[in-house]
């Protein structure tokens, strides 16, 4: 299997054009990268690559050995993968990556059953808001809010995602509710920064169109929970995503503000990335996610 690590360790160096990059999509150090090539590099006898310090490539010998070893590391992988497949029983790690707020609130108790219901999978959760490169920083899938925008991704749809405008019933009954989306100019909004414009609010109009209506206040976290937390106090009118609202809606703590003119919901997906034979264990997985989320979402009843 040493043997194995060096061969993926050299595909990795080649298909992303440095160390590091190949470090992190195989789980280990920079130096360990290093370390496996010199290795291949010294049982075969020859180099592979040359190194300098501004970049690298492959030798003339190291460029044939690096397609041939890739094309059989493909056909081991389908082979291992239809196995796995055809013995009936998910097995391995599965690297997951997915949003903070979502991940954390509503993602992690489905992943809980999910580990409870399949014993022999091993789990690697990321929680980032950064949009993560799967095949670069080897992850098995992902879990996205939004349109997917990487075509070489299969998506699966889970449910729909909605934002929604909230504020405490003590703040609007000392400042009065907004009627229309341009009434927010007169009130205190409490900025998500984690939003791509978060100083503009986007709502439908009647015509099938959308608004974008600056906002402004003095509040401002680069968190939905922070968000929610502060229109809670009374402090102000915060546009979170309905999945960590929802329980606060529920309880009363906070109202639903502007619901006729709220955009379109957003898509929530899973993706993975392609494959011949997709393994057994990412097939469960996504399964198992669309039959726990799919239709109205739990978060959503209630209010």
């Amino acid at each position: 299997m040493e043997r194995l690590d060096c061969d993926r360790m050299l595909v990795a160096v080649l298909d992303l054009g440095s160390f590091a990059a190949a470090a992190r999509r195989q789980g280990t150090s920079s130096g360990q990268a290093s370390k496996l090539v010199s290795r291949l590099e010294a049982e075969l006898g020859i180099q592979l690559i040359k190194r300098t310090t501004r970049a690298l490539a492959p030798t003339e010998v190291g460029a044939a050995y690096y397609h041939r070893i890739k094309a059989l590391l493909e056909e081991f992988d389908a082979l291992d993968a239809a196995v796995r497949n055809a013995s009936g029983t998910p097995t391995g790690t599965l690297r997951i990556t997915a949003p903070m707020s979502f991940g954390s609130i509503q993602l992690t108790p489905a992943l809980l059953d999910f580990a409870s219901a399949y014993p022999e999978i091993r789990l690697d959760v990321g929680f980032t808001d950064r949009v993560v490169d799967l095949v670069e920083e080897g992850y098995d899938a992902a879990v996205r809010i939004g349109t997917p925008v990487d075509s070489s991704l299969v998506a699966r749809k889970l449910c729909d995602a909605r934002v929604v405008l909230v504020a405490a019933p003590a703040y609007l009954a000392a400042r009065g509710a907004p009627l229309r989306p341009q009434d927010l100019a007169g009130h205190d909004c409490i900025v998500d920064t984690n939003f791509r414009d978060p100083h503009n609010w986007r709502f439908s109009i009647p015509d099938g169109g959308t608004l974008d209506v600056p906002i402004a206040g003095r509040l401002r976290f680069s968190s939905g929970e922070a968000c929610l937390a502060a229109a809670t106090a009374g402090l102000g009118i915060a546009n979170v995503p309905s999945f960590i609202a929802g329980p606060h809606l529920r309880a009363g703590l906070v109202q639903r503000l502007l619901s006729a003119s709220e955009p379109p919901p957003h898509g929530l997906f899973a993706l993975y990335p392609p494959g011949r034979h997709l393994a057994l264990k990412v097939r469960v997985l996504v399964d198992f996610l669309v039959a726990r989320f799919r239709g109205e979402p739990a978060w959503d009843h209630g209010w």
